[in-house]
């Protein structure tokens, strides 16, 4: 364990090192070394071995560069530590010093304790109703704050493979890590919701047979839960609350070792199946003024966070979360790649969605695409090689910025979500949009060498309706998170195709299960990269909360019995057999984007047909009215072969019969989305018949060009 038994009396601490920053653990003791530019004193605390009494408060002796760090000689694997500032109590000043609040290693590779907000947490003094009193709160914290863990990190990985699946060849699977397999009663209950529940075979004998890739998980990183949800008897499940980046959260753990975390990434590697995890770097679940000091704040609150110019005792929040964390600080930004590249080499994770990237970016002109942040991720020789993709918008002033970042970031395209929901729900106009978006969304991303795979498609995420629900529900129904049916999103672009919110008839049913697999079909047929909600393969449903960051219970983890029963298991097939088709359609995923290239006399690389097998023309584009079209791509495959794709999308409520465009190819059909279990493959004559609400995939191989 550790000398955590030893008398404080006998603690000393030696100078030791000011690199690397946290505690490192050596054969003779553990170095400490923390940031702060406005400490004018930084305590070591250690504490007994369950993490509840404090046994020692020592100075760290020394300070170089801003880094206050000591050494503790024998100290182990196992030992329990926290910081205490001392400094300045200045809000007006921007700081927020005080010696009575113990504060998280920013760099703690492990935690105990709890991770609930706690009154005892607040910085200030409160006057009678709760408002700050810009006087430092007296009470100490420590009996409610989480605490650091020295750990020990080795792990055989063996020969684990990296699969290195190209990203336009991924198929992402998004989930949170405990709602995924709290419901799967094949598994083991000890190890339900957890990293090793993950890399059970029978998760991963699921997520090999839909042809996912890549699993991405919402936050891992610890959260402190929010005092309003906590007396609500509520918490942030969803996990965009961090207040450290380094460690896993000991929720998704079934023991106390983050080792669980690598076996899991190892035995996934091992199936081919990437883990890329979702990161919050934009602000922390300190919130705003008045919340909780237990790490940055404490530490050094100027450095930390963006304060507002002429009014430090605020906190810019371009976020909507109460703080901004200060990445264009050296030392910050320097703390966000540390983690980063620990998660890549430590957890041999595979890439990060940013959460709210272009609050990373901003800076005093707003958003900068040449930002600090931006360039130290793409010059550092690890980060720059894994999967980047950033959910490009916040809520600050020119937030949105869709299609603005560098090369080597894929995008969350919002405008892909949309324009499919729309089109399939019947929507006027949606024709020029969609077959923009099909084709990887080249209005946006086409442009500064970057790929279709700049444009991450999706048409449901966690935030938000699930596949289920948005055929199913017009309108939220969010009245169990507690705020009045007010959050999450009023605009959804959804649908109860005829019956009230969650009620269904046998007609109404058929026809929302025609739409679910049509925009499945459309985003598995679409150029650019693709992300498919977990659950959305066998119906989950939230029963219309569109907005369940703050249930950690059935309502939001995935029910796997919808998967043995129909019309789910049929569903889940359904989702295989696209991944199947997309990956054997190379048309369907073209690495470059298209043009209109003319490849033959009568044909082009992509081409668009009404259905009456005529080209559209611009007028036919505006034709809000109809709700039909054609899609052909054709790829050169060598120096006379080419392979093509011709899709049949029919948005309409009625029957829509289609002329094959010329020139006439062997066609042949592979799917035709109106068939649950996809129907028999056959040769297509000169015309098709497309069911509502339906699409019909087509492929030829063409020997020597067309005859």
């Amino acid at each position: 364990m550790t000398d955590s038994a030893t008398p404080p009396a006998q603690k000393s601490l030696l100078p030791g090192r000011p690199f690397p920053l946290g505690a490192t653990l050596d054969s003779g003791g553990v170095n400490f070394a923390v940031f702060s530019a406005g400490a004018q004193c930084i305590e070591l605390c250690l504490f007994d071995e369950r993490g509840e009494t404090e046994i020692a408060r020592i100075a760290l002796p020394a300070m170089k560069h801003h880094v206050w760090h000591g050494y503790l000689k024998g100290a182990g694997a196992g030992t329990i530590y926290g910081f205490r500032a001392h400094g300045p109590y200045l809000p007006a000043a921007g700081l927020r010093f005080n010696a009575n609040k113990l504060l998280v290693d920013p760099y703690a590779r492990w935690l105990v304790g709890p991770r609930n907000s706690h009154e005892l947490m607040c910085a200030d003094e409160r006057t009678s109703d709760g408002q700050p009193n810009a006087l430092p709160d007296g009470r100490d914290s420590a009996s409610v704050c989480p605490k650091a863990v020295v750990v020990n990190e080795a792990f055989d990985w063996g020969d684990e493979p990296r699969p290195n699946t190209p990203l336009g060849e991924s198929v992402i699977y998004e989930a949170h890590v405990r709602g995924l397999t709290m419901l799967r009663e094949d598994l083991d209950p000890s190890i339900r919701g957890t990293f090793k529940a993950l890399g059970d075979p029978k998760l991963i004998a699921h997520l090999k047979h839909l042809g996912v890739t890549a699993l991405e998980l919402l936050p891992v990183h610890p959260v402190l839960h929010d005092l309003f949800l906590i007396e609500a008897g509520l918490c942030n499940y969803w996990g965009y609350n961090n207040f450290n980046y380094f460690s896993p959260d000991p929720r998704y753990l079934a023991g106390n070792s983050p080792n669980e975390v690598r076996e899991a990434v190892k035995r996934l590697h091992q199936a081919g199946i990437e883990v890329i995890i979702d990161v919050v770097y934009n602000h922390t679940g300190e919130g705003g003024a008045r919340g909780p000091s237990v790490a940055f704040r404490g530490l050094d609150n100027a450095s930390y966070y963006a304060l507002e110019a002429g009014r430090p005792e605020e906190y810019v929040n371009d976020t909507g979360c109460g703080n901004t964390l200060n990445v264009s600080h050296p030392a910050v930004l320097k703390m966000v790649m540390d983690s980063l590249r620990y998660w890549v080499e430590s957890f041999h994770v595979d890439g990060f969605r940013f959460d709210l990237a272009t609050t990373l970016a901003r800076g005093p002109d707003g958003f900068d695409a040449q930002s600090g942040f931006f360039s130290a991720i793409l010059q550092d020789p690890v980060l720059s090689q894994v999967k980047l993709i950033a959910e490009p918008w916040d809520v600050g002033p020119g937030g949105y910025q869709v299609g603005n970042f560098p090369a080597g970031f894929s995008e969350w395209n919002d405008r892909f979500r949309d324009c499919v929901r729309r089109f399939w729900r019947g929507d006027a106009g949606q024709r020029g949009e969609i077959a923009a978006r099909l084709s990887a969304s080249p209005d946006f991303f086409d442009r500064d060498a970057r790929g279709p795979d700049a444009s991450l498609n999706f048409v449901t995420a966690h935030d938000g309706f699930t596949l289920a629900d948005l055929v199913t529900y017009a309108e939220r129904h969010n009245l169990a998170n507690g705020e009045n049916n007010r959050d999450g999103s009023s605009n959804n672009w959804s649908s109860n195709w005829g019956a009230a919110d969650g009620e269904s008839n046998a007609e109404v049913a058929a026809v929302r299960e025609r739409v679910k697999r049509a925009m499945l079909t459309t985003l598995f047929m679409s150029q650019g990269a693709l992300m498919l909600l977990g659950g959305d393969e066998f119906g989950r449903t939230q029963g219309g909360n569109n907005n369940a960051y703050c249930h950690d219970s059935p309502l939001s983890w995935i029910d796997w019995r919808l998967a043995t029963q129909e019309p789910g298991a049929a569903l889940c097939a359904f989702v295989s057999r696209l991944a199947r088709l997309r990956r054997e359609l190379r048309p369907v995923r073209a690495s470059t984007f298209l043009h209109g290239e003319l490849l033959l006399p009568a044909m082009r690389d992509t081409d668009w047909f009404d259905a009456d097998g005529s080209i559209i023309t611009g007028a036919s584009w505006n034709d809000g009215s109809v709700r039909t079209f054609a899609l052909r791509r054709v790829l050169r495959q060598g120096d006379h072969d080419f392979d093509a794709v011709l899709l049949l999308f029919n948005a309409s409520s009625a029957v829509a019969r289609f002329v094959l465009p010329d020139p006439v190819l062997p066609w042949r059909v592979r799917l035709d989305s109106n068939h649950l279990e996809g129907g028999d493959e056959f040769d297509a004559g000169p015309d098709l018949a497309v069911a509502p609400h339906s699409v019909v995939v087509l492929s030829a191989t063409l020997k020597n060009g067309p005859k």
